[in-house]
């Protein structure tokens, strides 16, 4: 057993009887080059899914259309018979075309589709918590939900799915979504230097919906990059550990997912779990953002 670290405490998901560890891993990296075909090392990945598993991780971010279906089919080979503790949340609503593009994959036919595949390349019988992924490549785009979402909740009355999430949206459509089913999590783009969610961050933490940040370093101008090293080095860690350890201090509902194909580079980020950064510092970085309106 690895050494364990307190993974950022836990969050009970609303209405449900499952309860994660704040920092989880995202498999999204454990594919090929640009998320396509198999990686170059299978055993490093398969090394990669035990070892977070080892580490008392107990939450797992995936989705069919990573490889395509060659994610899914490494957590089956490397952690099938799943222990019992262990949460699989996957996403669906968009597909791989040919030329590697990511188009979406909104319809019936392809949600049905993609929740059978994610299912199969599993080797589940029903999943935990099927994320409805829309907008778009550059962030959420304003159209209704209703009817994908109607898709995947009668998919869970028929037992196919436990639990939904929600991905790359905007609080109207969550709103929206309410209406319709039940909503566990959320899933959007938030950093320290990108933080449109603020707001909404803080509504569904009075709700008790977990938020689930993606790119927790992605999009940082080089003023931004710098405050953060500098600010890693003053507490002798690295910029992603200070960005993780941001977020699990910015508020109790944020459930992180950073991925890696390294057991070196996951042992790391674990480390961020339990970085308390002073007061001071999370003021100044909690400025970071501005800096990219200068």
């Amino acid at each position: 057993m690895s050494e364990q670290t307190n993974l950022g405490g836990s969050f009970t998901l609303p209405n449900t009887s499952i309860t994660l560890k704040r920092l989880g891993y995202g498999a999204m990296q454990l594919a090929g080059p640009g998320v396509w075909g198999p990686p170059r090392d299978v055993d490093a990945a398969v090394a990669v899914l035990r070892e977070a598993v080892a580490s008392g991780i107990n939450h797992i971010d995936t989705s069919d259309f990573y490889g395509p279906h060659i994610t899914n089919q490494l957590i089956r080979q490397a952690l099938h018979p799943y222990p019992e503790e262990l949460v699989i949340v996957t996403k669906v609503g968009a597909r791989r075309a040919e030329d590697k593009s990511w188009p979406v994959a909104l319809s019936p036919k392809e949600l049905i589709a993609a929740v059978h595949d994610n299912l199969r390349n599993l080797g589940l019988e029903v999943l935990d918590v099927v994320n409805l992924r829309v907008g778009g490549v550059h962030g959420p785009i304003e159209a209704s939900i209703e009817e994908p979402l109607t898709v995947l909740a009668d998919l869970k009355r028929q037992g196919l799915i436990r639990h939904l999430g929600l991905s790359n949206i905007t609080p109207r459509q969550f709103a929206e979504a309410q209406a319709i089913a039940d909503i566990v999590c959320v899933q959007n783009q938030y950093n320290l230097a990108h933080r449109d969610d603020d707001p909404f961050i803080d509504e569904l933490a009075k709700r008790g919906i977990a938020f689930v940040p993606f790119f927790p370093l992605g999009g940082f101008t080089q003023l931004q990059s710098s405050k953060l090293t500098a600010a890693a080095s003053a507490v002798e860690a690295t910029p992603m550990q200070v960005a993780l350890a941001w977020l699990l201090q910015r508020s109790p509902n944020i459930l992180l997912i950073p991925g890696t194909s390294s057991v070196d580079h996951l042992r790391e980020n674990l480390k961020a779990a339990d970085l308390q950064l002073p007061p001071q510092m999370l003021a100044d970085l909690n400025l970071i953002a501005a800096t990219a309106k200068r």
